[in-house]
């Protein structure tokens, strides 16, 4: 078998959120200001981290590892984006359409996979935490996270290598803002058959095993909690995970709602809007709810920045 890629399509057409002029200006300022915002936000939690020993800790490491990753989630859609609106072009090239896919399942999948090696340590903390800091060792720690990176890697590297079988028809408008893997695959003239179950069984295995881990992890701690007599125990207990189940609660709703709606409707313009929830509004919201219910971040940022953090 010889790549499928016959028709030469040197470049796609991103045809995203709204068509109407008089909507650009807007657009193009909403999105930068949530792209820098979420720069922002995401890069103090990073300083903070780095900067302060007393967050030299398991959990505090995985957060750091969280804000870098949302800053390059946030930055293979967005920037691009917005020079499209700049430039009024809706030109990307297939090469730049390719690599963008590769990053964005990249960045998406270590966001998945982050977030349930948060919820075990949530659950490491709570449930044992006698044996908490001998097990939850740096070595151990760095090696949840390569293996995080290595487990993503391998995905958007395999997703990406069968999108280059894929020939193209003369339609190359892609209904989205950004290179979506689903979208491109559609305007497919070959059969995508092994990309469709690639694509299944990445969501279902990869994806679903994150969320089942998740679920399972806050189960044990729940029925932890419980077990605890006192109130204040029970509220310090759960203070400490309340912001990393906020936030996989709005990751995990949102990329839901997402696929849920574009299934019901059938609209691709709907589906591209939703899905700035989970590829813009989340990487941008993780820094303010981690810093907003944590003292330890807000003094940390405190001493960074100069002024109180509310």
């Amino acid at each position: 078998m010889e790549p499928g890629n016959d028709s030469q399509v040197s470049e796609f057409f991103l045809l995203g959120l709204s068509k109407e002029p008089e909507l650009q200006l807007l657009t193009f300022v909403l999105f930068l200001s949530m792209y820098l915002i979420t720069v922002f936000g995401n890069l103090l939690i990073l300083l903070a981290v780095s900067s302060d020993s007393h967050l030299h800790t398991p959990m505090y490491f995985f957060l750091a590892n969280l804000s870098f990753v949302d800053i390059c989630f946030t930055s293979t859609t967005v920037p691009k984006m917005l020079w499209n609106i700049q430039t009024q072009s809706k030109v990307i090239t297939y090469a730049g359409c390719i690599t963008q896919m590769y990053f964005f399942l990249l960045f998406a999948g270590l966001d998945n996979f982050l977030l349930s090696v948060m919820a075990y340590d949530r659950f490491m903390a709570i449930c044992q935490p006698l044996h908490y800091m001998l097990i939850m060792k740096p070595t151990y720690c760095g090696l949840l996270v390569l293996v995080s990176w290595m487990m993503s890697t391998l995905n958007s590297l395999l997703q990406t290598l069968m999108m280059l079988w894929l020939s193209f028809c003369t339609e190359v408008e892609i209904s989205h803002f950004f290179c979506e893997i689903n979208q491109v695959v559609l305007l497919a003239c070959s059969d995508t058959f092994l990309n469709d179950m690639l694509m299944y069984f990445a969501a279902g295995l990869l994806g679903g095993a994150s969320l089942a881990g998740i679920l399972c992890s806050y189960s044990k701690i729940v029925s932890s909690i419980r077990g605890i007599s006192s109130a204040q125990g029970k509220y310090k207990a759960f203070s400490t995970c309340a912001s990393h189940l906020s936030v996989v609660s709005l990751f995990y709703c949102t990329s839901l709602g997402v696929y849920l709606s574009s299934a019901a409707t059938q609209s691709f313009h709907s589906s591209a809007t939703a899905s700035v929830m989970y590829t813009v509004v989340t990487p941008m919201l993780n820094p303010f709810i981690y810093s907003l219910r944590n003292k330890d971040i807000k003094r940390a940022l405190k001493r960074i920045v100069g002024v109180p953090v509310m």
